[in-house]
């Protein structure tokens, strides 16, 4: 199936956080899609003002229970769309298992095809086990992860009832989607995704679940020739890199930001107001604010965010930042909330793992968002160094 240029087609992508949400659609504006990111589900059906509507049902911090709710209700309302899609964590964070299978129940969709590679960040399905960068997910960093560790690698244990399917094996998907199987597959590369996405003829028949490897892979089949224009915002005068990922990444991408430019900030405590006075009173052109360095209980790590919010919420609105970068899917819809804002129009996906976009609401931003785990120690100074240029013309502010 290739979208039409002169037909509006739904897409409808379920994500468990605002990361994943972005990773989601941002595959998706590139291949020439309207995109819009939605910070909660809509109440009464799916908008219309974008093709392809990327909801954060925020489920990752709910209870296995509630967040299992949470996906049934909104694959129910988005069930009429050509294409639905549920995001999981390409390292298996968060309750998998649970979300896809009430998803599927509320889609009304006769099979689910499970792809939770990302060959570009290095994770991949090899039997139905998922690695990161050779290394099994529950064996990895995101184990110690404080708020979602992981407990298990394997797809079969997740989904008994599943059936495997190996990269050379693509063939079979369109039998056992007639047969209204939950089928998993394996891949290491892209080419992988590309073949089983292809072998299926109808993608609406299908509740698709994966990364944003598989994202991609969708987007470049339903690629469309044009896009409407989002509007470009004007160059940062003064940007706010708000931190609250714990993860060692982003932790050296801070530390080579700080090193590397005029960059100056504060670390935030459960009072807010001591880094509200610092930041006003700081005098270069890039502000940080950043939680502690050590990782947070999940009591402690929302406390914490909350108060970044509080800050971002006076320094926006008293025009001390005019633009944010946020690394952290939790983080981010804590902190951004609080200032009015729905959604996010799309503008594109810079680096793999980021989304650049405006809020939608009364403080319209520029924002850049990054998943916390993604880009090399440079990554945080590259996008502090992007959000200050024009998005057209590549010129410095």
């Amino acid at each position: 199936m290739r979208f039409r240029d002169d037909v509006r087609h739904a897409i409808a992508i379920l994500a468990d956080d605002l990361t994943s949400a972005g990773d989601g659609a941002a595959p998706f504006r590139q291949a020439g899609h309207d995109a819009r990111i939605l910070f909660t589900t809509p109440a009464s059906g799916p908008p219309h003002a974008a093709c392809v509507s990327a909801v954060d049902l925020g489920s990752r911090v709910l209870d296995e229970e509630a967040a299992a709710l949470s996906a049934w209700r909104a694959a129910r309302l988005f069930a009429g769309s050509e294409l639905l899609f549920k995001t999981v964590d390409s390292t298996l964070r968060g309750h998998v298992a649970a979300e896809v299978r009430s998803a599927w129940a509320g889609s009304g969709r006769r099979a689910v095809v499970i792809a939770s590679a990302f060959p570009a960040e290095g994770r991949v399905t090899v039997d139905g086990v998922q690695y990161v960068r050779g290394v099994p997910v529950h064996e990895s960093d995101y184990a110690r992860d404080p708020v979602h560790p992981v407990r298990c690698s394997d797809l079969a244990v997740l989904f008994p009832e599943a059936v495997s399917v190996q990269p050379d094996r693509a063939a079979e998907l369109p039998e056992l989607i007639g047969n209204g199987d939950l089928i998993v597959c394996s891949a290491t590369v892209d080419g992988d995704l590309d073949r089983l996405v292809a072998a299926v003829p109808r993608l609406d028949e299908v509740l698709w679940v994966g990364s944003p490897g598989l994202a991609a892979a969708l987007a470049r089949r339903c690629a469309r020739g044009t896009s409407s224009a989002v509007p470009l915002f004007a160059p940062a005068r003064r940007p706010l890199i708000v931190v609250g990922s714990t993860n060692p990444a982003t932790r050296r991408q801070l530390v080579k930001l700080h090193g590397s430019a005029d960059v100056q900030g504060v670390t935030v405590d459960v009072d807010p107001a001591p880094a509200v006075q610092v930041l006003r009173g700081l005098t270069a052109p890039v502000l940080t604010l950043q939680t502690p360095d050590e990782r947070h209980t999940p009591q402690t790590a929302r406390v914490l965010a909350r108060s970044q919010a509080a800050v971002v919420q006076a320094l926006t609105e008293d025009r001390t930042v005019d633009a944010l970068v946020i690394t952290g899917g939790e983080t981010a819809t804590t902190v951004l909330q609080p200032l009015g804002a729905t959604g996010i129009d799309l503008l594109d996906e810079p680096e793999r793992g980021v989304v650049r976009g405006s809020l939608i609401g009364r403080l319209p931003l520029p924002v850049l968002i990054k998943a916390g785990g993604f880009g090399d120690d440079a990554m945080l100074l590259r996008l502090c160094h992007l959000i200050r240029q024009r998005p057209d013309s590549g010129e410095s502010a």
